[in-house]
């Protein structure tokens, strides 16, 4: 496969299932969205996180993300802009923990957002730029081929395996929260996530 070798691939395959699998804001956020709003917002909200991610490896493979990455000014402002972006979702999450939101009383409204707010939240995440920049770039051979090829390929790979872990993830947490009817728990879910998206925002702040 364009002159990578398997054990290349099968190197690549592991470390990304293992970063996959490592709790992070994107694997919160799409966590978050599932417990509030059911098993179809949790899914699109990791289409939504995907589709970023996949514009991050566009960036690599353009360039882009190393521009980013070498401006300290440029780096904090999206930075600051994903932290305050999270804390306005948790206060809002709070202040709308007083009524039990699922996703039978809102589907397309909430689903529809979820998707917009996985994907925002991926893109100013500026770790994830940092990310792409530093560990995709680890698995180019020279010999192989194209290195743009081998970018846009191991690109794929990581956004495949990202959505796949995401969306069983989100899959999960919606089934087990649509089994949860008492008010009072959809209320404790809503304020857990609340302070979930919070905390999110005052991690990526914190640097």
């Amino acid at each position: 496969m364009l002159g990578l070798s398997a054990a290349t691939l099968a190197g690549y395959l592991a470390a990304i299932v293992v970063l996959m699998v490592t709790p992070g804001p994107d694997m919160m956020f799409v966590l978050a969205n599932a417990a509030r709003y059911g098993t179809r917002a949790g899914v699109v909200a990791a289409l939504g996180v995907a589709a970023g991610e996949a514009v991050h490896v566009a960036a690599v493979v353009g360039g882009l993300a190393a521009l980013v990455s070498a401006s300290p000014v440029l780096f904090t402002a999206i930075r600051w802009i994903g932290a305050v972006y999270l804390v306005v979702l948790g206060v809002r999450a709070l202040r709308s923990a007083g009524g039990a939101v699922t996703a039978d009383t809102e589907p397309g409204d909430r689903t529809g957002r979820a998707f917009l707010r996985g994907l925002v939240t991926n893109l100013l995440n500026p770790k994830m730029i940092l990310f792409s920049v530093a560990f995709l770039p680890q698995f180019v051979d020279p010999s192989a081929g194209s290195a743009t090829a081998q970018l846009v390929l191991l690109g794929a790979l990581f956004v495949a395996v990202q959505l796949t872990v995401d969306i069983a993830l989100g899959a999960g947490a919606g089934r087990l929260a649509g089994r949860v009817t008492d008010g009072r728990w959809s209320r404790r879910i809503n304020r857990i996530c609340a302070v979930a998206f919070v905390a999110l925002g005052l991690r990526l702040a914190a640097g």
